[in-house]
């Protein structure tokens, strides 16, 4: 047993990074050298509920003491001891959303994930007036929405700010964000890295004549960049987080990011011309600019890096959840076969028979709309998959279509940066559970994009491991190194990732699987305008 990491954990030479996915809260445990001492997680799924997709407050503070709790077994487990100092604590989630605050601290309506399409008449609205792209997804939106539908809660709000700055604010008292997730808020001025000042006295211009007690900027909450203290974690929080009371309090905890920017820091991306593709329930891409864009683009928003820098951020509401859904189709079918499935083992098995398969997918189609797809217009959730007569229907081309599909919107949106804002993509980055099974999603992502695609070893780990070292960066950063300088010469200096290139086969089978697609969403829309669910349309 390796006695200079016990002690490392005992003495609290650690770093510690939480992150609320879409479908597991994970907590990942790293030392100094950038290694991960131990991990663990807890599933959970959003509800569709009164018409929003949302998770309830008391499974994300359930969800957030249990994912520490298996944590701290595991840790008591391999190494007899038990935590009660860490170094450094990082809070990470999904981006955007709304989370809408009373003066007690009360949430005022159950939390709005990035998932919800209900805003799109004030994001257009705002996007028009601003002459700034304003996503459906954004807390702005939603808080305008709000207001345009007249919602009795707007008028005693006291705070609004996304999952992750809520969870810190639960751990710290403090009401502050990382500038990352800050700017799928409300759009960040790059000079200031604050929120941009004419874009908020427009907003309480335009809604001067409602007569609400609060400004804008003074329920937002206070931006941070990276390597700056965001607050400590307080005996309540501790308490939260720990009800065992073991941890100790007064941890420094780093300015909260959304995954987006845990994902760029997971995969050495935060320097302008480099980019990274992130996979799980939704799907996106972030080019860090090194200039600005030319236009207003719906299918592209513009974020920053957890450091500032501006981010053309391509994202797809839609990627594996319906690879999951018939995944475990498959699991049914075998457990009434008699059998016991390994899980890891099913999903090897079925993404490389996708390496058997058509270069195009035998004449399939996919949709894999859970949710409203933003990049093609699709407003409500439909998966479907079609197939005509003369399809090749096997098991290898389902399994190829199915991963194709993952990656058709996203590569829809980044057309438009590469052929109409001649953006150089040279070489992506990419991380998420997709790619937990080597080569097969990476073969298929290359093959999308025609960009090489590399995969670290830590690509499962994902943002949780990124919110570590955006943790450890905060207090182990020497005088005036940088989050991109920090990355490069210490976390991956001797990180190895393996690449896939495109071949020309794979790329022009997906271009003639991307004519199906883009044909047959009228399909789609179809099936959302006459699905008939529960005796009605949905």
């Amino acid at each position: 047993m390796d006695q200079n990491l016990i002690q490392a954990i005992v003495r609290g030479e650690t770093s510690l990074g939480i992150e609320f996915g879409s479908t597991r809260i994970k907590a990942v445990l790293m030392d100094h050298h950038f290694n991960t001492i131990c991990s663990s997680s807890y599933e959970w799924e959003n509800q569709l509920i009164g018409g929003y997709w949302t998770y309830h407050i008391d499974e994300m503070i359930h969800g957030l003491q249990q994912t520490y709790h298996y944590l701290k077994q595991e840790i008591e487990k391999k190494y007899g001891v038990t935590i009660q100092k860490i170094g450094s604590i990082g809070c990470s989630a999904m981006m955007q959303g709304y989370i809408a605050l009373d003066q007690n601290g009360e949430l005022l309506v159950p939390f709005r994930t990035w998932r919800n399409a209900t805003t799109g008449k004030a994001a257009s609205e705002l996007t028009e007036k601003f002459q700034f792209k304003i996503p459906e997804r954004w807390s702005i939106a939603h808080l305008y929405q709000a207001i345009l539908n007249g919602e009795e809660h707007v008028t005693n709000i006291n705070y609004i700010t996304t999952l992750s700055g809520y969870i810190h604010r639960l751990l710290t008292g403090s009401k502050a964000i990382g500038i990352g997730d800050a700017s799928g808020m409300f759009p960040i001025d790059e000079s200031t890295l604050e929120y941009h000042e004419d874009m908020l006295k427009k907003f309480d211009d335009i809604i001067a004549d409602k007569g609400y007690t609060w400004n804008l900027k003074d329920i937002l909450p206070k931006v941070y960049t990276a390597g700056e203290h965001a607050g400590y974690l307080s005996e309540a929080g501790a308490r939260l987080l720990d009800p065992s009371g073991n941890l100790e309090s007064n941890i420094p905890l780093c300015p909260p990011e959304g995954d987006a920017g845990t994902g760029m820091v997971a995969t050495n991306s935060v320097q302008k011309r480099t980019g990274n593709i992130s996979v799980g329930t939704s799907i996106f891409a972030m080019i860090v600019l090194d200039k600005n864009l030319s236009t207003v683009y719906p299918e592209i928003d513009i974020v920053t890096t957890p450091d500032g820098n501006p981010v053309a951020m391509v994202l797809a509401n839609n990627c594996s959840s319906d690879i999951n859904a018939w995944v475990d189709l498959f699991r049914e079918f075998y457990e009434a076969m008699g059998q016991k499935p390994d899980m890891n083992q099913l999903f090897n098995v079925l993404f490389n028979e996708a390496l058997k398969a058509d270069a195009d997918g035998g004449g399939l189609l996919s949709y894999g709309y859970y949710s409203g797809e933003n990049i093609t217009g699709i407003a409500k959730g439909r998966p479907l998959f079609v197939r005509s007569p003369e399809s090749r229907f096997n098991l290898a081309n389902f399994m190829r279509v199915h991963l194709f599909a993952a990656f058709a919107a996203l590569r829809l949106g980044l057309d438009i940066l590469t052929q109409k804002e001649h953006v150089t993509i040279e070489h992506i980055w990419a991380h998420g559970g997709l790619f937990k099974t080597p080569l097969v999603a990476q073969k298929m992502c290359a093959s999308a994009l025609n960009i090489p695609v590399s995969v670290m070893s830590t690509a499962g780990e994902g943002g949780a491991w990124g919110m570590a070292i955006l943790a450890s960066y905060m207090v182990n950063k020497q005088q005036h190194e940088g989050l991109a300088e920090y990355l490069t010469t210490k976390v991956f200096i001797d990180a190895e990732g393996q690449e896939v290139s495109p071949n020309s086969a794979d790329v022009n089978g997906f271009a003639l699987f991307m004519e199906r697609y883009t044909e047959g969403l009228a399909i789609e829309q179809s099936a959302v305008d006459h699905f008939v669910e529960n005796g009605k349309k949905a």
